[in-house]
Parts: structure tokens; sequence; C-alpha cells
């Protein structure tokens, strides 16, 4: 019969494993391929959680439903982990969070994006105008659509996105460093300073998980009443819908768009029904390739 280790060396052989662990668990962090972007991502999701704990008690508070996660199955019949909404062409978009009426009409669209580079300012803001101008052409009852974004934007991505009736809510980077300096987190180095991220993505997984909360509640502080104020407004149904404005799209046959916007109805109805209306696409009008934008210069 095989004689089982004695008590003292079962201790020995926990605290070996233990420290085999912690090690492990160090030489992950220093040898990750990119603890900046890691802790970047880090930082992203401490906000989302934040924004989404915060939206879905405002949003119960008023009756309705907050989804931050997947509605329904995968076509292998899987639960669905993420939100998934499509365009009346099928297309598919991952949305971070959606707050729906009680018959799970979505009413407002959300999106929460970290960039701590402005080289990604495009790729990301132009993500954000097409996914949500494409699902409100599909689902009408959407009224709004905002975009809480932390970190570096450019004024041009944000009038880009303003120009897309997103409403923009700005989490400074200046305040994101500023957070994390308070534990010890050095969040303001260079793009290539490779030790300085490290040693912050270090120091970041030291911290508890009430530690890594706090931060993202932090983050959100100072756009919380402006931002649950927003939102009350968008919910609000003593409003009386009036039509605001009415747009109108011409397509011609040989693939020419023109786009005309009326402030009443009589002013649309009295467009359409001119006798011939092919002189709305004379191209005498068009802007040409060395018109500057109207704002250029401002």
């Amino acid at each position: 019969m095989e004689k089982k280790p004695s008590t003292p060396y079962r201790k020995i052989k926990r605290i070996y494993c233990y420290l085999n662990e912690g090690i492990k668990k160090t030489m992950n962090n220093i040898s990750i391929q990119n603890p900046g972007s890691a802790l970047g991502e880090a930082i992203g999701a401490e906000l989302e959680k934040a924004l989404n704990t915060f939206l879905r008690q405002v949003a119960e508070q008023e009756g309705y439903h907050f989804i931050s996660k997947g509605v329904g199955t995968t076509k292998q019949g899987n639960s669905r982990k993420v939100l998934v909404m499509y365009d009346q062409f099928g297309t598919e978009y991952k949305i971070d969070a959606v707050i729906a009426n009680h018959a799970m009409q979505p009413i407002i669209l959300f999106e929460s994006k970290y960039l701590r580079y402005t080289k990604h300012n495009r790729d990301k803001g132009s993500w954000i105008c097409n996914a949500h101008s494409a699902l409100r052409r599909r689902y009408s009852s959407i009224r709004s659509s905002i975009a809480v974004l932390a970190g570096n934007w450019t004024r041009n991505s944000l009038a880009m996105m303003t120009s897309y009736n997103i409403n923009v809510f700005i989490i400074p980077f200046q305040l994101i460093c500023e957070l994390l300096k308070e534990h010890n987190i050095d969040f303001n180095w260079g793009e290539k300073d490779r030790n300085i991220a490290t040693q912050a993505w270090i120091q970041f997984n030291s911290l508890s998980l009430d530690e890594k909360t706090r931060i993202g509640t932090e983050m959100i502080a100072p756009i919380q009443r402006n931002l649950e104020q927003s939102v009350l407004n968008i919910l609000d149904d003593s409003l009386i819908r009036e039509v605001d404005k009415i747009s109108i799209e011409l397509h011609s046959n040989l693939g020419e768009i023109k786009r005309y916007e009326f402030k009443s109805i009589m002013d649309a109805i009295e467009f359409m029904s001119m006798d011939d209306l092919t002189e709305a696409f004379l191209i005498t009008d068009s802007f040409t390739l060395f018109d500057p934008p109207a704002n250029f210069n401002t």
C-alpha cells in the first residue's frame, strides 16, 4: 500500500503551487504582447460597466428595459453573448447597449468608446455613424443615439458624429490620467514607451475588483448628471409629436441622388406636385471638386 505524503509535505506543496501561480500571473503581465493596449481595453471595459450600471438604473426607474447582452439565439441555437441588431438589408451590428420599451422596441442606442491615439478617430467615429444611421432606418422607434467617448477625440470626428444626430458626451484623456494616478498608475506614456506601459499594466492588475470598479464610476461622474437628463428628456412621452422636417430623396435611373428638405408638409406636397421632376436632377447646381464645405473657414 502506497504511503501518503506527510502533512508538512502537503503544506509545502500547496505553498509551492500558490507561489508558482503568482509567478505565472506576474510573468503574463510582463510578457503580454501589448500591455498598453491591454490596459486601454481594461479601462474601456470599466467605463462600459459603470455606464451600464448607471443607465440600467435610469431606464428601469422610468419603466423601460436596459439591454446590453444578446437577445435571442444564434443560428446554431446558442444564447447570444453580445447585443446584435440588423439593418433593413440584414447586415448585423454589434451594439453596446439599448434602452427599449415594454414591447422591446429600441428607443435609444448607446455606444461607449475609449481611444488613446487620435489616429483611430476616423475609423471608430465612422463606424458609429454608419451603424446607428443604418439601424435607425430599420427601427422607426429609435428616438436618439448616444455616444460616450473617453480619451483623445479630434474636433473633426466629433463634428462628424454630431452631423449624424448622435449625442456625444466626452470624458477627456487627462481626466483618466488623473484618476489612474491616484492608484499609482502612470497612464500618460509615449506611444513607443513600453516600459511605462508594462508597469502601468502590472499595477492595474494589482488593484482589487472594487478599486477597478471605482475607476469606472469616477470616469463617468463628470457627465452623469447631463447624461441622465438627456436620457430622461428622450424617454419623456408627455411631449406631443410634431413633424420637425420632411426629407425627400430622389434617385434617377442614371444613379444620381438628390436630397431635399422642407419645414412644412405643404411645402413638400407642393414640390412633389410638380408636373416634371426631371429638372431636379440637373447637374448645373452640383458642387465641384474645388468647392470647400460650408464651414471650411470657421
